[in-house]
């Protein structure tokens, strides 16, 4: 039996890493019982001057792509990749684009408990699927907690500097690799794929890697 290692950099807002965690899932589930996969999640902003509380997702959307109805014609396109990964996008329901450092610490977090999966997908669904603003320490607390991350006082972590310098520097070795857009799947250290890749090439590179 092999085991590969796999990191993903990634996004707590970016909806095509919730498309990339779809098609890595289902890569993995085709793999049998030959060849094991580890999954380590590390930090992207696609937004890193955010303000704290983040700001109008319409307002944000507008002022990036010059429109709303840009900005709609783009979600739209999303939506279809989504529902082709067998997940849901409800863009409709998202009113803030948040500041996610404080989703990337309770990320951090999850990986020393070993529910970095389950924690990575909560936060996920809470953003595109309910619309929820994972800005808000109460609502990653709670999708944490949902998530595994049970015998931890949450609010308390996330009040503390805990997970910062850690966060920070990951952030950093980000852009020292030159990532300017995620999702990044780094495979076994050696291969590197960039975007919402397709189950079958994920598969390939990880049968390849093994």
């Amino acid at each position: 039996m092999s085991h590969v290692d796999v990191t993903i950099i990634s996004d707590a807002i970016c909806p095509w890493c919730y498309i990339g965690k779809r098609h890595l899932d289902l890569a993995v589930a085709s793999l049998g019982d030959d060849v094991t996969v580890s999954i380590d999640w590390q930090p992207f902003e696609l937004n890193p001057g955010m303000p704290p509380g983040g700001m109008s997702r319409r307002d944000y959307r507008t002022a990036k792509f010059g429109s709303w109805e840009r900005s709609r014609e783009l979600d739209a396109q999303v939506e279809a990749a989504a529902r082709q990964a067998g997940i849901e996008i409800h863009h409709d329901r998202i009113m803030r684009t948040p500041n996610t450092f404080n989703a990337h610490r309770l990320i951090w977090l999850a990986g020393q408990h070993q529910v970095q999966q389950s924690v990575v997908n909560e936060l996920f669904r809470r953003y595109f699927v309910a619309g929820e603003d994972i800005g808000d320490t109460r609502v990653l607390a709670d999708a944490a907690h949902v998530g595994g991350l049970r015998d931890v006082d949450l609010q308390a972590f996330l009040a503390s500097p805990q997970g910062r310098a850690e966060v920070h520097g990951a952030l950093d070795n980000a852009r020292r690799l030159g990532i300017s857009g995620v999702p990044m799947f780094i495979i076994a250290g050696r291969i590197d794929l960039s975007g919402a890749q397709p189950p079958d090439a994920l598969r390939q590179a990880i049968l390849e890697a093994a």
